[in-house]
C-alpha cells in the first residue's frame, strides 16, 4: 500500500471512531449542523474585520475556521446514519443551514472588500455568492422534476476546499474569479442538463396527437 493510500486509510479509521463516538454520546445531527453555522459566522467575522496590516492573519485563522464548519458538515450526516437518526426534516435543516453557511462566508468577504474600497470585487463576490446559492437552488429545483441532477463540478465541498485554499495562502482575489465562473457555468450545465431530460416527456403529448 503506498503511503497516501495508508493515510487515506487512516482518516477514514479516525472519522468513523469519531462518528462513532458522537453516536453513542447521541449527539443530535441537527445540533451540529446548526453548530457548522455558527463557526462559519465566525469565520464571516474574520473576513470582515480584516484590514491593513493583519489582513493575512485575519484571513489565515478565518480559513482554518471554514475547515473546521466544513468538518462539522462532514460529520452530520454520518452521525445520523449511524444513530438511526436520520429523518425527512433533518435532510432539509442541512440544506437550508447549508445556503446560510454559503451566504455567511461570503458576506464576510464582502464587508471586508468594501471596507477597503475595493468596488470592483465587491461585485465579483456578490456574482459568487449568487451562483453558490444557485447551483444548490437549481439543483433543487431539477430534482422536483426529474429526480436526480448531479451534474457539474462547482458544488458546495469544492467551494469550500477552494475558499480554504485562498484564505489559508492569501490568494482570494483569483479564488473568487474561479468560483464567480465555474460556479455560474455548473447552473447553466444543469439548466441545460434538465431542459434535455423534461423535453421528452413535454413532446410526447403531441407526438401521440399527431399519430392519432
Amino acid at each position: 500500500m503506498s503511503w497516501t493510500g495508508a493515510f487515506g486509510r487512516g482518516c477514514r479509521v479516525l472519522l468513523s471512531a469519531i462518528v462513532r463516538r458522537m453516536a453513542i454520546a447521541r449527539i443530535s445531527p441537527n445540533v451540529l449542523t446548526f453548530l457548522g453555522l455558527v463557526i462559519n459566522l465566525i469565520a464571516a467575522c474574520f473576513f470582515g474585520y480584516a484590514s491593513g496590516a493583519n489582513q493575512r492573519a485575519m484571513f489565515f485563522y478565518a480559513g482554518l475556521v471554514v475547515f473546521a464548519a466544513g468538518f462539522m458538515d462532514l460529520v452530520d450526516g454520518r452521525v445520523a446514519r449511524a444513530s438511526n437518526r436520520v429523518t425527512r426534516f433533518g435532510g432539509f435543516f442541512d440544506s437550508v443551514v447549508d445556503r446560510y453557511s454559503d451566504v455567511a462566508i461570503f458576506f464576510g468577504l464582502l464587508v471586508y472588500y468594501a471596507r477597503v474600497n475595493r468596488f470592483f470585487y465587491v461585485v465579483l463576490v456578490a456574482v459568487v455568492m449568487t451562483g453558490s446559492v444557485m447551483v444548490s437552488y437549481t439543483r433543487a429545483r431539477a430534482e422536483s422534476l426529474i429526480g436526480s441532477c448531479r451534474v457539474g463540478f462547482m458544488e458546495r465541498p469544492e467551494r469550500l476546499v477552494l475558499v480554504i485554499i485562498g484564505a489559508v495562502f492569501n490568494r482570494m482575489a483569483p479564488v473568487l474569479w474561479v468560483l464567480a465562473v465555474f460556479s455560474n457555468i455548473t447552473v447553466i450545465h444543469r439548466i441545460y442538463y434538465t431542459w434535455q431530460k423534461t423535453k421528452p416527456a413535454e413532446s410526447a403529448p403531441a407526438e401521440n396527437i399527431s399519430a392519432a
